[in-house]
Formats: C-alpha cells, sequence, structure tokens
C-alpha cells in the first residue's frame, strides 16, 4: 500500500547522511534488493523499509512499504535511485576485540574513502576476519557508500573505532603479533606464516603513520611481479587487504 511521506520523513532520512545524525539515531540507511536482503538475513533489524516495487511486499520477513519512484529518488543517498531503501540499526557498541590471541583481526590507520572501507569489511567477511579497528580519522563503515560497497557484509563484521596507537600498545604488551604493509617489508610470500595477530592497513596516499609504524613488529610487502618492471606506485589498499588476508588465511589450510 502506498505511504504518504511527509516531508519530515523524508528531511530524516536524508539527514541520515550526516555521521552525527546516524550516531545520534542509530540508524543508517541501505539501498538495493540484494544489500537490504544481506543485511536483514544476517540478523539486523530494519525500523523503516521502502519498496517502488509493490511486488515487494515483504523482504526478509520484513514488511516494506510501497512509496512512489519520486518519493524515493527523494530519499536516495545516492545520484539514482534503487527499487528498495531501509533503515537500519546500527550494531551495538562492543569492546574492542582481542580475538588477535587466537585469530586475525584487520586495523586500518585512517583509511577514508568510503569504498575502501566497504572493500575492506567485504574481504574480511569472505576470509572469516570478524573485527575491524578503525582510527577515529577513518572512514564511517555507516556511510551509504560504504554499506553499499559491503554488499551486506556489515552484519558480519564488527567495526571498531579508536586510537590505533593505545589499541596497538596492548596488542603488543600482550605478546601479539602485529603486522604492517610496507614498500621496505619482507616479500609476504617469504615471510613466516602466521595464523593470528594484527594485520595494519595504512592511508590511501600516506601509508601507515609513523606512530602507528612504531609499534608494528613485523614489516611485510606484497611485491611487484616480476621483480623490478615498472608498475604504478602501490595498490589499492582495499586490494591490498584483501590480497594479504587471502595469503594469511592460505597458512591455516
Amino acid at each position: 500500500m502506498e505511504k504518504t511521506l511527509t516531508k519530515a520523513a523524508i528531511a530524516r532520512i536524508k539527514s541520515l547522511k550526516d555521521k552525527k545524525e546516524r550516531d545520534r539515531e542509530s540508524l543508517f540507511v541501505a539501498e538495493g534488493l540484494k544489500c537490504v536482503s544481506d543485511l536483514l538475513d544476517g540478523g539486523m533489524e530494519a525500523e523503516e523499509l521502502y519498496v517502488t516495487d509493490e511486488k515487494l511486499d515483504e523482504i526478509s520477513g520484513c514488511r516494506a512499504t510501497f512509496v512512489t519512484k519520486a518519493q524515493m529518488e527523494r530519499m536516495t543517498h545516492f545520484k539514482s535511485a534503487s527499487t528498495v531503501l531501509a533503515l537500519i540499526r546500527k550494531h551495538p557498541e562492543t569492546s574492542l576485540p582481542d580475538t588477535w590471541r587466537n585469530d586475525l583481526v584487520v586495523a586500518l590507520d585512517d583509511v577514508q574513502d568510503p569504498g575502501n572501507l566497504g572493500t575492506i569489511i567485504r574481504a574480511c567477511d569472505w576470509f572469516g576476519i570478524r573485527d575491524i579497528v578503525c582510527s577515529p580519522a577513518s572512514a564511517d563503515a555507516y556511510n551509504a557508500k560504504t554499506v553499499q560497497a559491503t554488499m551486506g557484509a556489515l552484519c558480519r563484521v564488527r567495526v571498531h573505532y579508536a586510537p590505533l596507537a593505545d589499541f596497538l600498545g596492548k596488542v603488543s604488551k600482550g605478546g601479539g603479533e602485529i603486522y604492517g604493509t610496507f614498500l621496505n617489508g619482507e616479500s609476504i610470500y617469504t615471510a613466516p606464516p602466521a595464523r593470528q595477530g594484527v594485520i595494519v592497513m595504512g592511508n590511501e596516499g600516506n601509508g601507515i603513520s609513523d606512530e602507528v609504524a612504531a609499534l608494528v613488529s613485523r614489516r611485510i610487502l606484497i611485491p611487484s611481479y616480476p621483480q623490478g618492471a615498472k608498475t604504478g606506485e602501490s595498490l589499492n589498499v582495499g586490494v591490498a587487504t584483501a590480497i594479504v588476508c587471502a595469503i594469511f588465511r592460505g597458512t591455516a589450510l
């Protein structure tokens, strides 16, 4: 059934583009049938669910409200509206992970592009890494572009925000290994295999900060091929994270 949306309701949805509003309401916007379905199937809760297709009266057990394409275009956080938009409850805040004691955790040092963060979340989901620790200046996991790039993986990966130096300092004091990617690191293909610890990935333009680098216990490198060949300056951080996770997980096979 079509619902007449008030200006206030649409304004509320649009306001969730702002991180402060997402934090205040503990809500975020997800768009697209697959993304929304995967989030709901993964146990996340939709406060509101809007569709432009009358056949989609229910998605993953959640009742949908029919709206016009014009209304959806007013609500979308993208240039082009999808057929599905949902307001979804954020994960409850949890304490910082200590899973590095028996598994892997990824730490991001000021990764600022929402698409890169979404790609990293999706890669971590694929490789069974359930916790990511981000520096406060990193992109927000609940930014619409990040959510879109995760393709639903956000329901299975917990994203924490904390000063990285403090978190890594505790890991180091607890005897945990801290890996970081550097151009002067040891080839990841010859480095000793690791089943646990923290993998640090750096900012898109500046890499890992000096403060965080000082806490890294093992410097690793994804070498280009063939050695010495002319290539781009570096890999995209999302691609690099996926490669590192794949190599680390390969040691567990």
